[in-house]
């Protein structure tokens, strides 16, 4: 059975809101296909609202510092690597479209934008270091589409660094919603799951190459250049 999925649908938005929910309470969240029991499915994962709401760790600042120049984090939530960049004296922008996650963010004075990475973005072109981590690959669903958007959004001499699935070959696309214990429940939303090697062929037809790979701890973020 075909799911009805709204144009705007993103991550964890819509019915109880329960993605904003967590964010503002720390609330357990679980990712997982439509149609299966967050609590009862085998493809329901948690959702690492701690991690979001707390410090870059020890693997992101490095991360970071392995890189240079002004920082766009693409599904930002409470702008964790917005303040990391900051604190190293590098000009940073947060993009997302959760509005608890931009309130934190901001309240604490970091610059986070409202909306989707789809939609105008300032400082569009100009940003050396776009991020996707934390499984924003899936965002849109269509990660060919997303590292488009990421490329209009780079510097002619920028690099996307995206943070792939455990499974090197793992490559999905599939309409996912997010659920709490609490009964809250989101909007269907399109979603995608790419590897390390999987992601060789939607960042080659969005126009980037692969330059690096950098693991730290059980984490693999791989690093994209523009092709010629």
């Amino acid at each position: 059975m075909s799911v009805s999925v709204t144009p705007d649908a993103s991550f964890g938005r819509g019915g109880g809101d329960p993605y904003d929910h967590a964010i503002r309470t720390g609330a357990d969240l679980f990712l997982h296909e439509d149609g299966c029991a967050a609590g009862g499915s085998v493809a329901a994962r948690p959702v690492e609202v701690g991690r979001f709401l707390a410090r870059a760790d020890r693997a992101e600042r490095r991360l970071l510092a392995s890189t240079r120049g002004s920082v766009l984090d693409v599904g930002c939530g409470p702008g964790r690597m917005v303040a990391e960049a900051l604190a190293r004296g590098r000009r940073a922008l947060g993009v997302d479209v959760s509005p608890a996650s931009v309130h934190l963010a901001t309240s604490r004075g970091l610059p986070v934008h409202h909306g989707s990475v789809f939609a105008p973005v300032p400082g569009a072109g100009g940003w050396d270091v776009v991020l996707l981590l934390d499984g924003n690959v899936g965002i849109g669903g269509d990660p060919v589409a997303l590292f488009g958007r990421c490329r209009e959004l780079a510097t002619g001499t920028g690099l996307l660094v995206v943070e792939t699935a455990e499974d090197r070959w793992h490559d999905r696309r599939y309409t996912a919603r997010v659920s709490a214990p609490c009964g809250r429940g989101s909007d269907a939303f399109p979603w995608a799951e790419v590897g390390a090697d999987a992601l060789a062929a939607p960042a080659r037809a969005a126009g980037w190459r692969r330059v690096g790979e950098v693991h730290r701890a059980h984490r693999t973020f791989v690093v994209l250049g523009r092709r010629a």
